[in-house]
């Protein structure tokens, strides 16, 4: 079984705890339903944040969808200019059998520009990741 990685980013529109937060959980969960993904297969996330943000730790939304056993690491990104601010990243490093070229990278929000190869999801019912998202936060 190899480590691979997967990776993601979304951005945000205020510097607020439940906005962080609540993009985190979105991004997150995407990832999660796109790749199939296990707590018990990832070996550690990393989550990075341009210097705009700081009202909370993006990792927390990790920790609220149950990824409690998981090493989580926070910093932020390089200040470059033109850079997207206001923009939260992470890599996950996942153990699984899938083929590099099979892993479902994630980009949304004003993020998508980021990686615009990378950003062509299927079509998202927002309602029922919230609601999946929940069942998450509540399990």
């Amino acid at each position: 079984m190899a480590c691979r990685g997967i990776r993601g980013a979304t951005t945000i529109r205020e510097n607020e705890r439940e906005e962080i937060l609540a993009a985190t959980r979105q991004l997150l969960a995407l990832l999660i339903r796109q790749n199939k993904v296990e707590p018990q297969d990832v070996a550690s996330a990393t989550f990075t944040t341009t210097p705009d943000i700081d009202a909370e730790f993006p990792a927390l939304a990790a920790r609220q969808l149950g990824w409690l056993d998981v090493p989580l690491l926070c910093g932020h990104e390089m200040t470059v200019p033109g850079g997207l601010p206001l923009c939260i990243r992470v890599l996950i490093h996942w153990n699984t059998d899938k083929q590099q070229d099979k892993i479902r990278h994630v980009y949304i929000r004003d993020a998508e520009c980021l990686r615009p190869d990378l950003s062509k999801l299927p079509p998202v019912d927002w309602k029922e990741l919230e609601e999946w998202i929940n069942e998450q936060m509540s399990g």
